[in-house]
């Protein structure tokens, strides 16, 4: 299978709403004390995140142009910049691949594409977070060679 990494358009929100649905999942069987089963955002929602170059938004396809996974990112800049250095941070909001399409390299092809991506803009680092009810995710970014920066705890009242 020949797969390749682009900016998403308007045409692929549908299936972009169906892997938002395998994410949505994943979260809620792992937390449901803290996740709704609902998609993160409307197509209204998607379309204005696509348009924006802030949030820029990448998709896998095959050879046939079906979508097999997704990468949302964040171009963010430190808000308190006496405490932290003014570093472009490219955020990785979301990757997901297609529950049918594991296995196969998207989640890689993704990840050094988004990678290419933050390079070409002159980011400091690529940065992401991953719930720890996602054991899979963990390691699976660990594998392309991520390090926990920061930990988020908890204590449930």
């Amino acid at each position: 299978m020949t797969i390749s990494v682009r900016r998403a358009k308007e045409n692929d929100i549908p299936a972009i709403m169906e892997l938002l649905k395998q994410v949505n999942l994943t979260h809620y069987n792992g937390r449901p004390d803290l996740f709704n089963v609902a998609t993160k955002y409307t197509y209204d929602e998607l379309r204005a995140i696509l348009d924006s170059d802030r949030t820029p938004v990448f998709v896998c396809v095959d050879e046939a142009g079906r979508v097999l996974g997704h990468g949302f990112c964040v171009m963010q800049r430190p808000e308190n910049t006496r405490l932290l250095k003014d570093n472009l941070t490219l955020y990785i909001d979301d990757i997901c691949v297609d529950e049918a399409a594991r296995r196969q390299h998207v989640g890689k092809a993704l990840y050094e594409h988004i990678l290419a991506f933050a390079r070409e803009c002159g980011c400091y680092n690529v940065t992401l977070n991953v719930w720890n009810c996602n054991p899979g995710a963990m390691e699976f970014y660990e594998k392309l060679g991520l390090s926990p920066y920061k930990v988020g705890m908890e204590k449930i009242l």
